[in-house]
C-alpha cells in the first residue's frame, strides 16, 4: 500500500466549502420549518444510491474473476448499507410500518457485510490485493474522517460543538451540511479506487489468481 499525498482539485474545493458550513446561520439560509433539512437528506440518499449504481455499472462485477466479483459486489453492498442508515433503514419514507421491519432490514444488510467478509476467503484475499496495490488518496480520506467527526460533534453537542454550531436552531442543518461533502468525498475515493483497479488490471488479469494461489 502506498499513499498519494497530492490533493485533487475536487478535494480542495470540498474542503473550502466545508469551511463555510459553520457560518450558515450568519449567511441567513432559511430553514423553512425543516423543509431545507429534508431536501438535503433526500439529496444525500440519492448520492448514496448513485454510489451503488456507479460502482456496479463502472466495474461490471459479473464480468470479473470470482474474487474481484465478490469484492465489488461487497462494495456495492456498503453503499446500500450507508443508504439504509441515512434513511433510518426506510423508516423516513414509510413511517407507519412496524419498527420490526426496519430492524430486520438493518440486521440483514449489516449481517451481509460481516458474514460475507468472514466466510469468503476469496473476498479477504481480494481486499488484501487491493490494499497492497492501490494508492490511498490521503487528503480525501482525511477530509472524510474530519467531516464525520464534525457532524458527530454537532449532532451530540460534544465539547467543541460551539466552534461549529453558532445557533442551536441550525443544528440539524449544520449536521446535514457536514455530511454532504463527506458523501461527495466517499464518491471521489470510490471513483479513484475504481480507476486504479481498471488501470492496473487487478480485476481482469491473472494477478489476482496468482496471488490467491500464493496466499493459499
Amino acid at each position: 500500500m502506498s499513499i498519494n499525498i497530492k490533493p485533487s482539485n475536487s478535494t480542495i474545493l470540498l474542503a473550502f466549502l466545508s469551511c463555510l458550513i459553520p457560518f450558515t446561520p450568519e449567511i441567513g439560509l432559511s430553514l423553512l420549518h425543516g423543509y431545507t433539512v429534508r431536501v438535503i437528506e433526500h439529496s444525500q440518499a440519492l448520492l448514496l444510491l448513485l454510489g451503488a449504481m456507479l460502482t456496479f455499472s463502472y466495474m461490471k462485477p459479473f464480468q470479473l474473476t470470482e474474487g474481484a466479483r465478490k469484492f465489488w459486489l461487497w462494495t456495492v453492498l456498503w453503499w446500500v448499507v450507508l443508504l439504509g442508515r441515512s434513511t433510518s433503514w426506510g423508516r423516513d419514507y414509510f413511517p407507519d410500518l412496524p419498527k420490526a421491519i426496519f430492524r430486520s432490514i438493518s440486521v440483514v444488510l449489516i449481517a451481509g457485510l460481516v458474514f460475507s467478509f468472514l466466510l469468503s476467503s476469496q473476498l479477504r484475499k481480494a481486499i488484501a490485493v487491493r490494499l497492497k496495490t492501490w494508492r490511498i488518496p490521503l487528503w480525501t480520506c482525511l477530509l472524510v474522517v474530519t467531516l464525520f467527526l464534525l457532524a458527530d460533534t454537532v449532532e451530540h453537542h460534544r465539547l467543541l460543538s460551539p466552534i461549529f454550531l453558532h445557533d442551536s436552531n441550525y443544528q440539524d442543518l449544520i449536521e446535514e451540511l457536514f455530511e454532504t461533502p463527506l458523501i461527495f468525498g466517499l464518491l471521489l475515493i470510490a471513483l479513484d479506487f475504481m480507476r486504479q483497479d481498471m488501470r492496473l488490471g487487478i480485476s481482469k488479469n491473472t494477478l489476482l489468481l496468482g496471488l490467491n494461489t500464493t496466499v493459499s
